[in-house]
């Protein structure tokens, strides 16, 4: 049995009369709800946030990578092309289709300043003849008669100009080549 207590006085009078004594309040409990659906709130608005940003990192490499395959594919498309243009036989036939002839036989010098060989000039060489359609043509022509025209040897160079062909160089200009 409990005592009875006495009536409070003063100041605690007050403040017991602004406090309610039936048991817990609900309005206690209202902020700390309020707080939880807040931070699960702001939580799951973060996580969607994080979400996009890495779905957008994700479209813009394999972006990136489908750009790396095409350019990739174009490098090696380039280089095919310029190693089928660096083959002896295709730079030969694209020089004789500028002008330009096979150089003549070179002299070199020596570190005490001597010249060794004998340079000679290039010459175009003599036009090939064109194709002829018959082959009664081909039977007319000496059998021990060289072959018209330059014949190219395994290594795909084409032999020097027979000296004794070769005109002097009073008899035409020396072939100079643009820009040099």
């Amino acid at each position: 049995m409990s005592k009875p207590t006495a009536p409070l006085k003063g100041r605690a009078a007050r403040l017991a009369r602004l406090m309610p004594s039936t048991g817990p309040s609900t309005a206690a409990r209202t902020p700390f709800v309020l707080l939880v659906v807040l931070l699960l709130g702001g939580g799951l608005i973060t996580l969607l946030l994080l979400n996009s940003a890495l779905n957008e990192g994700s479209f813009r490499l394999s972006e990136l990578k489908r750009d790396t395959t095409e350019l990739t594919d174009e490098q090696q498309a380039l280089q095919r092309d310029v190693d089928g243009r660096s083959q002896p036989d295709a730079l030969e036939r694209r020089a004789r289709e500028l002008g330009m002839v096979p150089g003549g036989s070179p002299a070199f010098l020596g570190p005490d300043g001597t010249v060794r060989g004998k340079p000679t000039r290039a010459t175009a060489p003599p036009p090939s003849p064109s194709p002829s359609p018959t082959p009664s043509a081909d039977a007319t022509a000496d059998p021990d008669a060289p072959a018209p025209g330059p014949s190219a040897s395994p290594s795909g160079s084409v032999p020097a100009p027979d000296p004794a062909a070769v005109p002097s160089a009073q008899d035409s200009p020396t072939p100079t080549s643009p820009g040099r």
